[in-house]
């Protein structure tokens, strides 16, 4: 074991934090069809709104308590509008072949089709389901929505456009109360494909559903995207492909006043790119022959707050259009016309992320928009994020990047004040990281003025590779000087397990084995990074407990994501 103790003048020892808040309401969605009221069996051959076989026409007159059951196999095509019927129960539109699907809580996949009834756009480019203002209770099970554009000339922008007709600005248009169970909703391999659901709505779940080729060739692409709606969201357990962001939280400025979409659960999701989208980059597995996607990250929040991302495998993400950050908590106010956009109170725990240019990124504020239109802060500042028990595999310029696991950024040199994180809790990861490039455990840019450190920042507990670089900000070197000149005293740097560090200057109590084999990880080798029980840090926390992730939580919670 190699341990090295050395102390700065900045203080380091464990302080107080206030732990982000957790969503606040979270959707209950147990499949419970009504037990009574009209079965409409519309007939997919009739297209004719005014003519009661059709589908447009069932959605018109059913009335809460109703089901719409849609026949497995059979395509219905057209723009469909859910409206705004009076009363609070649910109408379902379901398969008639719902009994054969995987029970409530498996997932679906591309092989359940057959048992699904098909809806697609009428002209190729319009969304295949729109709402009414107002619109609410609605649940589709076992429904594949889909489109038949194969080109980049055209573009499908939304499948399913959960925002009330012609725009919503106050919370009164919002759609309500809609959910997506056990559905596959998809674009095609060569089409623009922009979005699979604009969750522009309230209390909207998208459950046990698989959602894939979402890319277009000269806009940015998501499967899941809102920024008009006031939340709570239930994203749980789903396949998610998008090209730019698979899942995007903000992303543009609402309409509706102050609005924060807020109180977000996003659990037990596969997070995937194929590589086969990969074109155009100097990798040498990067040989794809199709259209090129632009490429950004997974997840990305730029104006949410008590949001829960637990339990994912997040893979496949490379340098492209930007630098391939697999996660990023950054504030934006992207059309200059939302200053309250913020990200507060975000708790990413349990998470796998691999396959990936970098790790982690969280933006002070919104340093985009410094000096537009004035030179004051065009966001909020963040606050309260908590990265805790996740493991980071495989990243680096194997990818495209850097290889960064965290980077927090908190604008322009000559910024004004307000770019801050204002409390920042980053324990008990395990991360593994090329050493290579720029490659480093956490890197702090951009400004190092006193105005600009971030507050009650605390990095505990951690087992991470020091990269190339280690822990280094702009202008400053390893360790304590990047630490001291970034974060504001107190802050808490201690108890963590550096591999490969030849030496320098790091506060508090912190090891730095110089190989792998001196960790005394259970098996290397083999991908089992748990600290064994010979390990000369096992219970060495600063609560007693392993630095690094714990395994087998972590294990629990991403148990069949990706099968």
């Amino acid at each position: 074991m190699a341990l090295l103790i050395l102390v700065s003048l900045t203080p380091w020892a464990a302080h107080a934090q206030t732990p982000p808040a957790l969503p606040l309401a979270f959707l209950d969605t147990t499949y419970s069809p009504p037990a009574s009221g009209a079965t409409w069996n519309p007939d997919p051959a009739v297209t004719d709104p005014n003519d009661p076989a059709s589908l447009q026409y069932a959605l018109n007159a059913s009335q809460p308590g109703d089901i719409v059951q849609l026949r497995a196999g059979a395509t219905f095509t057209g723009t469909f509008a859910l409206p705004n019927q009076p009363g609070t129960g649910w109408i379902y539109v379901q398969s008639s072949a719902y009994a054969s699907l995987p029970p409530p809580g498996s997932r679906v996949s591309p092989a359940h089709a057959s048992l699904m009834p098909r809806l697609v756009s009428a002209d190729s480019t319009s969304p295949v389901i729109t709402t009414a203002a107002g619109a609410h209770h609605y649940r589709f099970v076992g429904i594949e929505i889909t489109t038949t554009l194969s080109v980049t000339t055209a573009t499908a922008y939304d499948l399913v456009f959960l925002e009330a007709a012609g725009g919503q600005t106050s919370l009164t248009q919002v759609p309500t109360d809609i959910v997506f169970d056990r559905c596959y909703i998809h674009g095609t391999p060569t089409g623009n494909v922009r979005r699979g659901i604009r969750l522009n709505s309230a209390r909207t779940a998208v459950v046990d559903s698989w959602l894939s080729d979402f890319h277009a060739v000269d806009s940015a692409s998501q499967a899941i995207s809102g920024w008009n709606g006031p939340g709570p969201f239930k994203i749980v357990n789903n396949h998610l492909e998008g090209a730019t962001e698979n899942v995007m939280i903000g992303g543009a400025d609402p309409s509706v006043q102050d609005l924060v979409p807020s109180d977000i659960e996003v659990r037990h999701n596969h997070f995937f790119k194929p590589v086969s989208w990969c074109t155009g980059q100097p990798m040498s597995w990067c040989t794809g022959t199709g259209p090129h996607w632009p490429v950004e990250n997974l997840l990305e929040v730029n104006n949410g707050q008590r949001v829960l991302i637990e339990g994912n495998v997040l893979e496949y993400n490379w340098a492209d259009a930007v630098r391939g950050f697999a996660v990023l908590f950054t504030p934006r106010n992207n059309d200059g016309t939302a200053p309250w956009s913020i990200v507060r109170d975000v708790t990413f725990r349990l998470n796998i992320v691999r396959h990936s240019a970098s790790g982690v990124n969280i933006s002070g504020a919104d340093d985009e928009r410094v000096g537009v239109p004035s030179t004051a802060p065009q966001s909020q500042e963040t606050a309260r994020i908590l990265v805790q028990d996740n493991f980071f595999d495989d990243l680096g310029p194997d990818w495209g990047g850097d290889g960064r696991i965290f980077q927090v950024v908190n604008g322009p040199w000559d910024a004004l004040p307000g770019f801050a994180v204002l409390g920042l809790t980053i324990e008990h990861n395990t991360a593994r990281v090329a050493t290579a490039g720029n490659s480093a455990a956490a890197f702090f840019g951009d400004s190092p003025r006193p105005e600009n450190q971030h507050q009650n920042f605390s990095y505990r507990n951690n087992v991470t590779e020091r990269g190339q670089e280690g822990v280094v900000g702009t202008d400053r070197s390893e360790g304590a000087p990047t630490l001291d000149a970034y974060c504001a005293t107190p802050y808490a740097f201690t108890n963590n397990v550096i591999i490969g560090v030849p030496g320098g200057s790091y506060p508090g109590v912190n090891w730095f084995p110089p190989t792998d084999a001196d960790v005394g990880f259970v098996d290397y080798s083999s991908g089992n990074y748990a600290l064994g029980p010979g390990s000369p840090y096992k219970n060495q926390g600063t609560d007693g407990k392993d630095p690094g992730a714990d395994f087998d939580a972590l294990d629990q919670a991403t148990a069949g994501v990706t099968s």
